[in-house]
């Protein structure tokens, strides 16, 4: 009898697992699979570099789009129409009318702030539904980026504004040679950083008498992820350094989940989603949740709107054409859940990673974007389809 009800607790234990990490499991695989498939070109420094740098616009848009997300798993469908508004106010600017590249970064973090507010109002106090408020703006904001950009294709040559986005970080004395050591230094600092963390963690969470994972899984996790930081710096030593862009992206990422993970008013998001009328009940302003998330929304779209033209170096009338999307996927295939109430920055982070990691092993490989699309769906599906069956089961999606 023991043994039986052992062994169904080691199973029910093993699920649990399976079922929490399951996309990072995914990642592990996937990646490993792309590097065998490549012939470990993946894995050259400057594929690992661009890995980051294309996906950065994905990783700090996802970061807004998971606040709509836990609302109620409602999205925005709009901000790769933003993208184009603010990168093509950005580049006529700069380029049409020789304007301050920090004036000009100003203003347009204001205009997506703006659009944000505008959307936000009709969502959070009228409640129009957030998809047809989005997919009008969808429309609107894109023909406006058109008109802006006068159906052409502006490019942005101006060294500030190009080093505030996409320069790397070069320390005299440290990074005068082919290697960049101040990335190694980062890298080691970040490493000690974490394994620090969980130490002092453990020690708080014992002397509150607090349950915890067992010493040996804590410190696993802390060493691989220790590990992980130190490979990655390492890669990027060999290549150039640091980007500012990443700078910018692990920002914002370490930014909004502060604010998810740490505040009070971060929680107040995953509350609206769990159950909206039980969290009027206790005295929060929902309108109000409804409104920052989309405000906040338009704030992160202007962003990687001067992210986007900066990258690429020049904005046209599609620029940021089917963004959103990549938003969406990275929210939903890093764990945030179809109904709202559940999802965190660091599934985020996987879940872009992941398509990330898809979409550079397939260009490496040499398949077209029609295959690219159609592996990107497929994951897509299965991740909603594994939300879905593991909320029913208990009990959440019924």
């Amino acid at each position: 009898m023991n043994e039986t009800l052992q062994k169904k607790s080691a199973g029910a234990q093993l699920v649990g697992f399976l079922t929490k990490y399951a996309m990072v499991i995914a990642l592990v695989v996937v990646f490993a699979l792309f590097a065998f498939l490549t012939d470990g070109r993946l894995l050259y420094a400057q594929n690992m570099s661009n890995l980051m740098l294309q996906n950065g616009y994905v990783l700090v848009m996802a970061c807004g789009m998971l606040l709509c997300i836990l609302t109620g798993g409602n999205i925005d469908l709009s901000i790769g129409s933003v993208i184009c508004l603010v990168g093509g106010l950005a580049a006529t600017m700069i380029t049409g009318n020789g304007m301050n590249a920090v004036l000009t970064i100003v203003i347009c973090l204001l205009v997506g702030l703006l659009v944000g507010i505008w959307q936000g109002y009709w969502i959070g106090y009228v409640r129009i539904p957030p998809f047809i408020t989005t997919l009008g703006g969808m429309f609107i904001f894109r023909g406006l980026g058109r008109l802006v950009l006068d159906n052409k294709t502006v490019a942005v040559q101006d060294s500030t504004f190009l080093n505030i986005f996409t320069a790397y970080i070069k320390i005299p004395g440290l990074d005068d040679g082919d290697v960049a050591v101040s990335a190694l230094v980062v890298g080691v600092i970040a490493a000690i950083y974490v394994i620090f963390r969980t130490v002092r963690n453990r020690a708080s969470r014992a002397k509150m008498g607090y349950r915890q994972n067992s010493a040996a899984s804590d410190y696993i996790k802390a060493g691989l992820i220790a590990a992980i930081i130190l490979y990655y710096c390492f890669l990027l030593s060999q290549y150039r350094g640091i980007s500012v862009m990443l700078v910018w992206v692990l920002a914002i990422c370490l930014i909004y989940n502060f604010i998810t993970a740490k505040t009070a008013f971060g929680r107040y998001f995953y509350a609206v989603g769990g159950n909206e009328k039980a969290t009027q009940l206790s005295g929060i302003n929902t309108n109000k949740i409804y409104f920052v998330a989309y405000a906040n929304m338009g704030l992160l779209a202007g962003l990687c709107g001067l992210l986007n033209v900066a990258r690429v170096g020049s904005v046209n009338g599609s620029t940021g054409t089917s963004f959103e999307m990549d938003a969406i996927g990275a929210c939903f295939i890093g764990g945030a859940s179809a109904y709202g109430g559940s999802g965190t920055v660091g599934g985020v982070v996987i879940g872009a990673l992941l398509l990330g990691v898809i979409n550079m092993g397939m260009s490496i490989m040499g398949i077209g974007d029609s295959w690219q699309y159609v592996v990107k769906g497929g994951v897509l599906l299965v991740a909603v389809i594994f939300d879905v069956v593991t909320s029913r089961k208990s009990g959440k999606g019924n």
